[in-house]
């Protein structure tokens, strides 16, 4: 890193540090805190206690130490990509971290999407602001998923897990945007309903056989009993044109758009029909969601889409600041490692 980067990079840590967010953390955390950023960006090879105190200024036991303390990392870091852009998101995704040993606290089997197999190991639930006209993300916050005994003591399912951190975020989330960005797993009933209590939208993609019905817009029958709700189940393979509307088309694709009814959610969503196209042939076709039926729906499939940019965050993570070879075991420093 040349001297002019290291230089700014200072300056906006610091510039963030001195703000009356950060009036309550002593002087000693501050300096500490500066110092272990620009050490993660300056140093080469494995990050780990050790090679901190190769490059670094202190002694090996100070850098645990200091790893034990709390910092408020999602305010650092919302304050740090505050002025990035006014259209963002809320990005959402759990990632699988290598771990070895059984003394770690979390450690257990969870899914890796790269091997395609559950593997022995940590996990983090990520969220991200993600900037789709940038077409880019910034890292926000990580929380580590407890080990699975511990989501059965509390009576817990993984995706009520999920779904519980973004309700227990919800106030600072919503200072953000309004809008959560997950993927297909995360399309099942208890997560959605999580966001909605969060008083929040989410934007995701459902399976292909979704079970799905088309709206009654009609005039009312007369007839005795509750008023007519549904005109038929939708068939995504030849999809209704007096119900879908042709929102957008290019050379790659056609965005169709309807207000539905979810059988699985028990609730209307609007849906984005998208047929991907190759010289003309359809060669793919996907059904995105939002819970905001008021939204545009090429925004739907555009905001879905800029979500992949929070895979580049993971990865430059494991990669370049020592998510994958972190010595810390208790779970104060994992905390602090995965800010």
């Amino acid at each position: 890193m040349n001297t002019q980067a290291s230089q700014n990079i200072k300056y906006l840590i610091i510039s963030i540090l001195k703000s009356k967010k950060f009036d309550s953390v002593n002087k000693s955390t501050k300096n500490f805190v500066n110092h272990v950023l620009i050490l993660f960006l300056s140093i080469k090879g494995r990050v780990n206690f050790l090679q901190m105190e190769r490059y670094g200024y202190l002694n090996e036991l100070s850098y645990r130490n200091n790893f034990k303390k709390d910092f408020d990392f999602f305010e650092f870091n919302k304050n740090l990509v505050a002025t990035i852009s006014t259209n963002v998101l809320i990005g959402f995704d759990p990632s699988f971290l290598l771990k070895s040993g059984k003394t770690t606290y979390g450690v257990g089997y969870f899914w890796s999407g790269v091997a395609g197999k559950a593997k022995w190991g940590n996990e983090v639930a990520g969220f991200a602001i993600i900037a789709p006209d940038l077409n880019t993300a910034f890292h926000l916050n990580s929380i580590q998923t407890p080990p699975a005994k511990e989501l059965a003591e509390k009576n817990k399912t993984l995706l009520e897990h999920y779904g519980s951190l973004i309700i227990d975020n919800a106030v600072e989330l919503k200072k953000i945007s309004d809008y959560v960005v997950a993927d297909a797993y995360f399309s099942k009933a208890s997560f959605v309903q999580a966001v909605a209590k969060a008083k929040m939208f989410l934007v995701s993609r459902l399976r292909d056989d979704s079970n799905l019905n088309y709206v009654y817009n009609g005039p009312l029958t007369g007839k005795k009993g509750a008023p007519k709700k549904f005109d038929g189940k939708i068939n995504f393979k030849n999809i209704d044109l007096n119900h879908f509307k042709l929102e957008y088309q290019n050379q790659e694709m056609e965005v169709y758009g309807t207000i539905a009814y979810s059988v699985a959610f028990k609730r209307n969503i609007n849906v984005a029909f998208v047929k991907y196209l190759k010289d003309g042939q359809v060669k793919a076709t996907k059904i995105y969601f939002s819970t905001n039926l008021k939204q545009e729906t090429y925004q739907i499939v555009s905001h879905y889409r800029s979500r992949f940019q929070m895979e580049f965050v993971f990865r430059d993570a494991k990669q370049f600041t020592g998510v994958n070879t972190c010595e810390a075991r208790s779970q104060a420093k994992i905390n602090f490692t995965q800010m």
